[in-house]
């Protein structure tokens, strides 16, 4: 028998959490300290996303800024301290965690709308470079920043991410400098879809989100898929996963309401089925 699940009676202990028209809006909620991660939250948003594809109240994910700022990275005396003293086989543990993040990220089956305002540096970037799509204020500044703590930029896939976003060497020059990308070169780069003011990112966000939970969402799961694994695709394996994607989005309700709508010259209305 299916059953429903929901997520809309979630309350997470780490991070805010809301659900409304079937949009979840994710706010990291340390804004004095400009919303560092932490040992907790990183788990806690990893189980999140984990869950995500199982939700059906969720069509969309806002992962929002609060206070000003989206997230200053891993907070250095909750995260970067304990790092110092941990052993090898810790270590890997925390980072295959935080990588354990951004794959569920890929995986949840949602599309992903980051709204980022102010900082957004180290474990910060890194969320919203795994994110679908990107808005920015014009104060936004961006930056990977691990080498600055004698790092490699090879953090939670941003070697192989970022460089289909922006570019290898755009990318390679961010991952060895730790400089900050501009909200200007962001949206120049293809990092940034588009620039609000900042009175205008959440509204702006909510409306990019509502436009994509109104539409076919079991299709919208499918691109999301697509997208990701024709990474590692040769031309002929994607143009036939795209066949057989395609396909089987021909048998849902929401191609036949399409049509049908088309037909009697109306908008459709799509379910998600």
């Amino acid at each position: 028998m299916m059953t429903t699940n929901t997520m809309s009676g979630f309350t997470p202990q780490h991070f805010l959490w809301e659900v409304q028209d079937r949009v979840a809006t994710i706010r990291l909620n340390r804004p004095e300290r400009k919303n560092p991660l932490t040992f907790e939250s990183y788990a806690e948003l990893r189980d999140t996303f984990r869950a995500l594809p199982y939700a059906d109240d969720v069509n969309v994910v806002v992962f929002a800024s609060n206070g000003g700022n989206f997230c200053s990275g891993g907070d250095v005396h909750e995260i970067i301290a304990p790092l110092v003293g941990m052993d090898m086989k810790d270590l890997l543990q925390f980072t295959r965690m935080t990588g354990d993040l951004v794959k569920a990220m890929i995986g949840c089956g949602k599309p992903i709308i980051a709204a980022i305002d102010g900082v957004c540096v180290g474990a910060g970037a890194i969320v919203a470079m795994a994110s679908d799509l990107r808005l920015a204020t014009p104060e936004a500044s961006t930056a990977f920043l691990f080498t600055r703590v004698g790092l490699a930029g090879c953090d939670m896939g941003a070697c192989a991410i970022l460089p289909r976003l922006i570019g290898q060497g755009r990318a390679a020059e961010l991952l060895y400098t730790g400089r900050s990308m501009t909200a200007a070169e962001g949206e120049r780069w293809g990092f940034y879809n588009s620039l609000h003011a900042a009175a205008d990112l959440d509204t702006q966000a909510q409306l990019l989100a509502a436009r994509l939970a109104a539409g076919p969402t079991f299709a919208h799961g499918i691109t999301k898929t697509q997208l990701n694994h024709e990474w590692s695709m040769g031309l002929e394996q994607a143009i036939e996963a795209e066949a057989q994607a395609q396909a089987i989005c021909m048998q849902t309700a929401d191609f036949e309401r399409a049509y049908r709508a088309f037909v009697v010259r109306e908008k459709p209305v799509f379910e998600g089925n």
